[in-house]
Formats: structure tokens, C-alpha cells, sequence
């Protein structure tokens, strides 16, 4: 069960019953969906047990996947990849690739246009035989488009395009699109992601549960975690709606002047977790001149470079730590007879405790440096304690940016950039922008 301590927060805040009702107020207009972009909160319904009609082809279409590729190439950008690297990170390693396993490698590509970082991974892929799951509504966004492209073209040379096209995977739109339609046309194995999901909320839909099928992740025990979370914001008890609680709180400090907040994790495990929630929050609050500024550390590691800004620097910080109660693994501090580096009183101790420690310290540290902070706990970094927790971020920004006065489901802020790089890049259609810049086509 996840635990939510707002305990360093409390002195921060305005008047936090007030804040609380203005929460459950919030919760409702996300509920009804009486609010701006509810045709996007199909996310609320993903996880019930009346909506997992993929979930058998999806299996299906992972084993055929283990049994002839020993590596998948996701590709996408955003939401079409970081939910699903963020689990398999936290529930199996962030060196899932270089472990003794049973499953294929898995390999996120299509997330940027790095020449360097796509030929490395074509090099790591190398002659073994590989799958495909290639993941956008349209097909026809830059970075996965042209990864897909390249990756299209290797499956064609090995497999012959009937070979090929029997290895890729399109999660896509239902009807529309350059994606769909390929698809239709080479016959390619098809998910659908629903209309009225955006890809930030899109997790728990096949753009996430396709990889993680894959690699062997637990999908019924993830979406049963995230389920139990959805049905409490239903409840107006605190101590069940934790995330119209954590809403109330990061709001009620963004009023009293605490701008930026910082998700700060103690397991490297969970670095791409913050990744994922710099994207849902920063996509859903990010408009109209509002917004707290979400950013991620990784502690201890991170404590010895931001340590000293966050502990001194300007005063518009608050901070959210994720704690892992129990690690998967049992590692004492050995004693050594010399001591020479005077850590004998750790002798004995195990790792875990810690780390843990290290995390009480830096929350007392930096809410005496007035950063108030609040302790999210999950008991482990199992398959449902992701579920849980990703689904407790995705309930309170949805309740947060209601509260922000937002459409926490839209993102027009996004298409400012892809004009200009449309137009950089020499795409027809984009003369005006390119004589903006003095570029000729």
C-alpha cells in the first residue's frame, strides 16, 4: 500500500481544509468529466477488469515475440515510450539488458535525433534476430518516424518485407493515420491506443503493456495496484483519496511562492519514474502563464552536485521523495579491523536501512532550509507498487491542474516547436517560417 506523509509540508501551507475541499471539488469536475479535455480521461478506465480486452493478444503477441527475437526495438517519443521504460526499470533493472534472462533485450529508440545514439543502438542490436513495436497515433511525428524508417528497412533486408512486416508491431490509431494505414496495408500486427487517451496517461494502454509483456512484467498485479489507487478518488476520506490530498498540498505551496517542485528518488531504479512525471506534470500544468516546474534528482548521487541549491539556493522549492520500503536485495556493511575510514558503527547494518536514513536526513535537513517536502512510500519495486504509484501521480494531476485553473489534457505549447523544426528541417508547406528565419528552402 502506498503511504503519503505531508507531515514537512504542514507549516507551508495557507489553510489546509480549505485547500482539501478545493481538491474534492477538483476530483468531481474530473469524475463527471465536467471538465476542459475530459474527452481525454479514458486513462480513469484503463485498469478495470471490464477493460483488459487486449490484454490475451497482447500476451499472445509477446510470446511470439520472445520465441524468434532475442531483442524488441520500441520506438516512440514521450508518452509512447517513458511510462514503459519507467517500468521496466523499476520492476525489473535498469540494466534489464544486461541480465542472464529469459526474455529478449529491449531497446528504446525514436526519442530524439542523435545520429550517434541510433547507430549504437543498431550496433547493439547487430545481426541477432529482432522485433519491432514502432508507437504513434499518426506515424508521422519526426523522430520516430524517420527510427522507424531505418529499422523498417534492416527488417526488410534480413526478412524480406513479408518476413518484415510479420515482426513489427504498430500501436496506433484505430482508424486514421499514416501508421494505421501502413499498417493495413503490409498486414502488420496492430494495438489500438484509445481516442481518449493522451500519450502521457497512456501507460496502462498496449503503448506501455506490449514492452512490458515482453519483458515478463506482471500486468495483471500493475494494473490491479493501479486500479485500487483509481477507486479512491472516489472517497472523500484523506486517508483513502491520497491523490487529491497530494493536489491539495503541492498547490497550497505553489500559492505560497514554492514554484519549482523536485521529485527526488533514492534508487537509481526510479530515474526514469521521474522522467515520466517531469513529462505529466510538466505537459499538463505548463500553460496559460501557470505551472509548477517539475524537475528530478537521484539521491544520494545528486545530493553531491544540487545538494547545495536546494539547500540554499532560492527559496521557491518544494520537494516530494519516493521511498522504497523494502529493497530486493540484502547487503550488510562488513566490519573491517583496521577502521580506517571510521565506518565500523555501520558494521552490521544492512544497505537499505541506509539509504533510508539518508532520506530522513535530507528531508530534515532541507525542511530546516526551508524547503518543505512531503515522503510518497511504496513497500517495494514490484510490478503493483509501479501500478500503484503511477496511477496515484496520474489521479493528482489530473485533480491539480483543475485546481491550477488548466486543461491538465492538452498540450498546445508543443506544436511551437515542431513548426520551426518543420521548417529547418525543409518540410513542404513551411515558406513563411523559413523566410521568418532568412533560410532558403
Amino acid at each position: 500500500m502506498l503511504k503519503f506523509d505531508w507531515t514537512n509540508a504542514k507549516s507551508a501551507l495557507g489553510d489546509a481544509g480549505a485547500l482539501w475541499k478545493e481538491a474534492l471539488d477538483a476530483r468531481s469536475v474530473l469524475l463527471n468529466r465536467s471538465g476542459a479535455g475530459s474527452q481525454f480521461t479514458g486513462w480513469l478506465e484503463l485498469c478495470g477488469k471490464d477493460n483488459r480486452s487486449q490484454l490475451s493478444r497482447i500476451r499472445q503477441a509477446a510470446a511470439k515475440i520472445s520465441e524468434e527475437s532475442e531483442a524488441l526495438v520500441v520506438i516512440g517519443i514521450g508518452g509512447s515510450y517513458l511510462g514503459a521504460q519507467a517500468a521496466l526499470d523499476f520492476v525489473r533493472s535498469p540494466n534489464y539488458n544486461l541480465l542472464k534472462k529469459s526474455t529478449p533485450d529491449i531497446y528504446f529508440i525514436g526519442n530524439g535525433l542523435s545520429a550517434d545514439s541510433l547507430s549504437e543502438t543498431l550496433a547493439l542490436v547487430g545481426d541477432r534476430d529482432f522485433s519491432v513495436n514502432v508507437i504513434s497515433k499518426s506515424g508521422t511525428t519526426t523522430e520516430p518516424a524517420i527510427a522507424f524508417r531505418i529499422f523498417r528497412e534492416l527488417l526488410e533486408q534480413k526478412y524480406g518485407r513479408e518476413g518484415a512486416a510479420s515482426r513489427i508491431y504498430a500501436t496506433t490509431d484505430a482508424r486514421r493515420g499514416v501508421l494505421h494505414e501502413m499498417a493495413v496495408q503490409e498486414e502488420y500486427t496492430t494495438f489500438v491506443i484509445p481516442d481518449d487517451v493522451g500519450g502521457r496517461y497512456s501507460v496502462f494502454s498496449p503503448v506501455g503493456l506490449l514492452p512490458l509483456a515482453v519483458a515478463g512484467v506482471d500486468l495483471d498485479a500493475m494494473l490491479n495496484g493501479a486500479q485500487t489507487m483509481f477507486d479512491g478518488l472516489s472517497s472523500a476520506d484523506p486517508a483513502v483519496n491520497l491523490p487529491a490530498q497530494y493536489a491539495a498540498v503541492r498547490n497550497g505551496l505553489y500559492r505560497q511562492g514554492k514554484t519549482i517542485e523536485v521529485l527526488s528518488c533514492f534508487e537509481p531504479a526510479l530515474r526514469f519514474t521521474g522522467e515520466w512525471w517531469k513529462q505529466l506534470f510538466g505537459e499538463s500544468e505548463g500553460k496559460d502563464g501557470k505551472g509548477i516546474f517539475p524537475a528530478s534528482t537521484v539521491f544520494t548521487t545528486d545530493l553531491h552536485s544540487m545538494g547545495q541549491y536546494i539547500q540554499d539556493g532560492l527559496r521557491i522549492l518544494m520537494e516530494t521523495f519516493i521511498k522504497v520500503e523494502q529493497s530486493g536485495y540484502a547487503l550488510q556493511i562488513s566490519a573491517d579491523e583496521a577502521n580506517a575510514d571510521g565506518l565500523n558503527f555501520l558494521a552490521g547494518r544492512d544497505m537499505a536501512w541506509a539509504n533510508h536514513q539518508a532520506l530522513a536526513a535530507t528531508a530534515a535537513a532541507h525542511l530546516d532550509g526551508g524547503v518543505p517536502n512531503m515522503t510518497l512510500t511504496v513497500p517495494d519495486r514490484s510490478a503493483e507498487s509501479f501500478g500503484t504509484l503511477t496511477a496515484f501521480f496520474e489521479a493528482a494531476c489530473g485533480v491539480s491542474g483543475y485546481m491550477l485553473g488548466v486543461n491538465p489534457f492538452d498540450q498546445p505549447g508543443v506544436e511551437a516547436y515542431k513548426v520551426n523544426m518543420f521548417a529547418l528541417l525543409g518540410k513542404p508547406g513551411y515558406d513563411e517560417v523559413r523566410r521568418k528565419f532568412g533560410i532558403q528552402a
